[in-house]
């Protein structure tokens, strides 16, 4: 199953896990916040560097995908609005991840920060590694 790490403190990035649950509609997706052990594990295996923290990563078929590489492989599994992300393809890599970049340095600034990770609500728990 395709695992998805983020930064479990930002709310941009909470908001976001959100927006995928609801548009996830086959569960598709497991998550693990990137201060998580398991995201430790999971980026130590991979040999991620630990600025990879600051981008979304997925794991799909032992495959690693950062930044908006990620962005555009999650939304093609989703329904709904989101999936239009993966229309981010169509503009170049150097410049879809500046604009990435841009909101990823600035995203406690722009959108703040927990002091904690969020905890799942039981019915959505399952998909959540800890």
């Amino acid at each position: 199953m395709p695992i998805i790490i983020f930064d479990g403190v930002c709310n941009f990035c909470n908001r976001t896990v959100n927006i995928i649950l609801k548009h996830d509609k086959d569960n598709y997706f497991q998550f693990a916040p990137s201060q998580s052990n398991v995201a430790n594990e999971i980026m130590q295996q991979f040999s991620l560097e630990e600025k990879a923290i600051a981008s979304v990563i997925l794991i799909d078929n032992e495959k690693v995908y950062t930044k908006t590489d990620a962005v555009i492989q999650i939304a093609t599994q989703l329904s709904g609005w989101p999936k239009l992300f993966r229309f981010l393809k169509f503009i170049p890599k150097s410049i879809r991840d500046f604009g990435y970049d841009l909101i990823a340095n600035n995203r406690y600034s722009l959108f703040g920060k927990k002091p904690s990770c969020m905890i799942p609500e039981p019915s959505i728990r399952d998909r959540f590694l800890q």
